[in-house]
């Protein structure tokens, strides 16, 4: 069966287990047919042998597809529940413990959410929507990301910053302490890095950063709020999303309890990881429906 690039194909020597798309195929050095593979679901990245593949026909790829879409919406309805906790907490504060009717305005933070893989872009912006967040995004190869990341900050003015694209570490390129063994870890450090020249204060700016299997530890240090991937995981593709909109729906005099964000995602606090943060949402009042409204 002959592989093409945009299939959508499985590892044999993996036991089929994750759903890849692939990227590229050419010859290495030895002249061995080698193809480059981006997650269907994961945000993973990774070479393997073109005889090591299997191309999945499209009733196996729905069938997966139904699984991940139950996962979704249990996700979806997790944050809903934990959303409407906190509407109901400010509602009875701008009330005065529902002692009277004042309407009210909320404003949750605005994300900058820069990905180095458009097709999950476009997922994470549809999710964003649901959630009702204001976001800009943006596709930059994960190399030239610390290159950009100074003007995208002046031109979009953002509160919250997603950097994120594709990652994968390598035991064959060294330890896992060891940052050169990753693929796109060290820039993404480096782009944090940038950014942190703009806005230091960890409050003024949050960032997550990482993707699937990235050096955690480093991108911490970097300057993040949460990153990926402290046991060297997979995470999920939308994982950045639901953390990002919890930050934005908590009221900013509160901090984001590290364990309330992770508790939702799909991959967890084997693949994510962060410290303490303020929320981002305020409130105003009084909020007014003028005639030219209705």
């Amino acid at each position: 069966m002959n592989i093409n690039v945009g299939d959508i194909v499985a590892r044999a020597s993996y036991k089929f287990d994750l759903l890849f798309r692939v990227i590229d195929i050419y010859h290495n050095e030895k002249g061995e047919k080698i193809v480059l593979l981006y997650g269907e679901d994961v945000r993973l990245m990774a070479d393997a042998p073109y005889g090591d593949l299997r191309k999945m026909d499209n009733i196996e790829v729905q069938e997966r597809k139904k699984v991940e879409d139950m996962r979704l919406s249990r996700s979806l309805y997790l944050f809903q529940q934990d959303y409407e906790l906190i509407r109901e907490k400010s509602e009875y504060e701008v009330t005065g413990g529902y002692q009277t009717d004042n309407e009210y305005f909320q404003v949750p933070g605005k994300v900058l959410h820069i990905d180095g893989d458009p097709l999950y872009l476009q997922k994470c912006l549809d999710l964003y929507s649901k959630f009702q967040v204001p976001v800009q995004g943006v596709h930059c190869h994960e190399k030239e990301m610390h290159l950009k990341i100074g003007e995208l900050i002046d031109k979009h003015r953002p509160d919250i910053i997603v950097i994120t694209g594709h990652d994968a570490y390598s035991k064959s390129k060294g330890k896992v302490s060891d940052i050169k063994a990753y693929r796109h870890s060290r820039h993404f450090v480096q782009t944090v890095k940038e950014a942190r020249k703009k806005v230091p204060h960890l409050d003024q700016l949050v960032i997550f950063a990482g993707a699937c299997q990235s050096h955690f530890e480093s991108l911490i240090r970097a300057g993040a709020n949460f990153a990926s991937s402290p046991s060297r995981v997979n995470i999920h593709a939308l994982d950045p999303v639901y953390i990002v909109a919890r930050i934005c729906f908590t009221p900013f005099m509160d901090r984001v309890n590290v364990w309330d964000v992770l508790r939702n995602t799909l991959t967890g606090e084997k693949g994510l990881g962060g410290i303490e943060t303020r929320g981002l949402l305020r409130t105003g009042m009084p909020y007014r429906k003028h005639e030219e409204d209705f």
